[in-house]
C-alpha cells in the first residue's frame, strides 16, 4: 500500500516545489535576465547531476547509464522539448496577454490535452474517472484562476497558438519519458534531457551577450538584493530544475501520461496557499472552493475502471 503512494507523493512535492518557483523566478529577475538566469540555473543542475552520478555510478537508482545508440533520438526529442521549447513558448505566451491570468488559464489545459495525446501516441488507457477528474478538476482551476479577475478577453489569435505550443512541448515530453525504456534511471533521463537542452540554451544565451551590450542588471544591484537572488537561482537549480524533475519523471513512468499530467492542476492551489502563508495574500470564499473543487477532481481521476 505505502509503495502505491509512493509516486502520488513524489508528484505532490515536484508540483509543490514548481509552485514555489514561479517566486523564486520572480526574485532571481530583479539582477538577472530570463536567458541568463535560466543558464545559471540548468548549468547548476546539470553539473549537480553529474557529481551525484559520477559519485555513485554503477548504482542503478542513482547512477548514470550510458544512453544507447538506438535510444538517443529520445533522449534529444526530450531535450528540444523541454526544457528548450517549453521555456520559450511559455515567455511568449505571458507576453502576449495584458493578464497573465488568462495566460495560467489556457496554459493549465494541459491534463485535457495529455490524455488525447497519450492515447493517440502510446494508446494509454483513459477511463471514465480520469475523464470526470481532468473535467472536475480543471473547473476548480478555472474557478481559481479567472473568477474576480480583469481583462479576461482572450482575442490574441498569436498568444493562444503559443499556449497550445506550450501546452504540447510539455506533454510531448511526458510522452518521452514514457518511451524512454525502463533500464535508465529518472537521474539519467533528467541528466541527459537537460544537458541537450542546456547546449541549446547557450547557443541563445551568447547570440543575446552579442546583440545585448547594455549593463548587467547584477552590477547594478544591492548586496541584499543579489544575495536573495542567489539564494533563488539555487532553490530553482538545486529543487525545481533537478528534484522536482526527477520525481515528475518517476510518476510519468510508474502512472502514465494522464494520471499524472493531471497534477498540473494543483499548482495553482499550491501557488495560492504559499501567497497566502508567506506573503499575506487573500483567499476569498470562492479560491477556497475552487481548491477544493481541484483536489476532488484529482481523487477522482486516480480511479482506474475503464469507459
Amino acid at each position: 500500500m505505502i509503495r502505491k503512494l509512493i509516486p502520488y507523493i513524489a508528484i505532490i512535492c515536484a508540483m509543490l516545489i514548481w509552485a514555489g518557483a514561479g517566486i523564486a523566478v520572480k526574485e532571481a529577475l530583479l539582477v538577472f535576465n530570463p536567458l541568463t538566469l535560466i543558464v545559471l540555473r540548468f548549468t547548476i543542475a546539470v553539473m549537480l547531476m553529474l557529481s551525484v552520478g559520477w559519485i555513485f555510478r554503477g548504482n542503478e537508482v542513482v547512477g548514470l547509464q550510458r544512453v544507447e545508440k538506438k535510444d538517443i533520438p529520445l533522449f534529444l526529442l526530450g531535450g528540444v522539448l523541454q526544457p528548450f521549447l517549453y521555456f520559450i513558448f511559455e515567455t511568449y505566451t505571458y507576453q502576449s496577454f495584458t493578464s497573465p491570468t488568462i495566460a495560467e488559464a489556457l496554459l493549465s489545459t494541459q491534463p485535457i490535452m495529455a490524455p488525447i495525446m497519450a492515447w493517440l501516441l502510446l494508446r494509454e488507457q483513459v477511463t471514465k474517472y480520469n475523464i470526470i477528474g481532468i473535467l472536475v478538476s480543471t473547473a476548480g482551476m478555472l474557478l481559481l484562476l479567472l473568477i474576480g479577475g480583469q481583462h479576461f478577453s482572450i482575442g490574441n489569435h498569436w498568444g493562444i497558438l503559443l499556449a497550445i505550443l506550450t501546452v504540447s512541448c510539455s506533454v510531448g515530453y511526458s510522452i518521452v519519458l514514457r518511451r524512454i525504456p525502463a533500464q535508465y534511471s529518472p537521474l539519467s533521463i533528467v541528466f541527459y534531457v537537460q544537458s541537450i537542452s542546456l547546449v541549446l540554451f547557450y547557443i541563445l544565451w551568447g547570440g543575446d551577450l552579442l546583440l545585448n551590450s547594455s549593463t548587467p542588471a547584477l552590477l547594478n544591484s544591492s548586496t541584499p538584493e543579489l544575495l536573495n537572488s542567489i539564494l533563488a537561482v539555487l532553490y530553482l537549480a538545486v529543487f525545481a530544475s533537478v528534484t522536482a524533475f526527477i520525481l515528475f519523471c518517476y510518476t510519468v513512468r510508474y502512472i502514465g501520461v494522464t494520471r499524472a499530467n493531471i497534477f498540473n492542476n494543483i499548482r495553482p492551489v499550491f501557488t495560492a496557499l504559499l501567497m497566502w502563508l508567506f506573503f499575506s495574500e487573500q483567499l476569498p470564499l470562492w479560491k477556497w472552493i475552487g481548491i477544493i473543487i481541484i483536489i476532488i477532481g484529482l481523487f477522482i481521476s486516480q480511479k482506474q475502471r475503464k469507459i
